[in-house]
C-alpha cells in the first residue's frame, strides 16, 4: 500500500512547483533534449538558447511530473543562464538540490533527470556543430546513460502493447 505522508519539500522547492521560471517550450532554441523516468512518470525537455561563444542565453523547460521535478527543472534553467556550456555541462543533481534547499531521497532522481536533459543538449548542440570540445566527454555519462535506457524500455515497451 503506497504511503499518504507528504514529503517533507523545502520551502524553495514549494514555491517553484508553485511559480516555476522559465516554463514552457521554446520555438527558436539552439539546442533541446528531454530526459524521462519510466519508473515515475517524470519527463523533463531543456531549451536552450546559445550564443556564437557557446553561453547559455536563455534557457526554459516543460515538465511533466512531480513538484520536485518541476522544481528540478526550473533552478536549472536559473543555474545555467549566462553560463558558458563548459560550466553548465559541470552541475550536478546535488547541486541542484542543495539549490533547492534539499530533496527528499526519493527524489533524487529529479535532479538526476534535469541534469541529463541538459547534458543531452549539450550534446546535440555539438553534434549539430559537428564539433566536440575537448572538455565533453566522448562517452555518454551516467546521467545520459539513464535517460537512454529509460527510452529504449519505454520504446520496448510500446512496441509490446503494439503486439497485444
Amino acid at each position: 500500500m503506497a504511503s499518504r505522508i507528504p514529503l517533507p519539500y523545502s520551502p524553495k522547492v514549494l514555491e517553484l512547483f508553485r511559480n516555476p521560471k522559465n516554463l514552457g517550450r521554446m520555438e527558436n532554441a539552439t539546442a533541446s533534449a528531454t530526459a524521462g523516468s519510466l519508473a515515475c512518470g517524470d519527463m523533463i525537455a531543456i531549451y536552450l538558447k546559445i550564443n556564437k561563444d557557446d553561453i547559455v542565453e536563455k534557457a526554459s523547460f516543460e515538465s511533466y511530473g512531480c513538484a520536485a521535478n518541476i522544481a528540478a527543472a526550473s533552478v536549472l534553467t536559473e543555474m545555467i543562464k549566462g553560463k558558458p556550456l563548459k560550466e553548465a555541462w559541470k552541475i550536478t543533481w546535488r547541486q541542484i538540490s542543495d539549490e533547492l534547499g534539499g530533496l527528499p531521497a526519493i527524489k533524487y532522481h529529479c535532479g538526476i533527470l534535469a541534469v541529463g536533459a541538459l547534458r543531452r543538449a549539450i550534446r546535440a548542440y555539438y553534434k549539430k556543430k559537428g564539433r566536440r570540445p575537448e572538455w565533453l566527454p566522448e562517452h555518454l555519462t551516467a546521467e545520459e546513460r539513464q535517460a537512454l535506457e529509460e527510452e529504449e524500455l519505454m520504446e520496448k515497451l510500446a512496441k509490446m502493447r503494439k503486439k497485444l
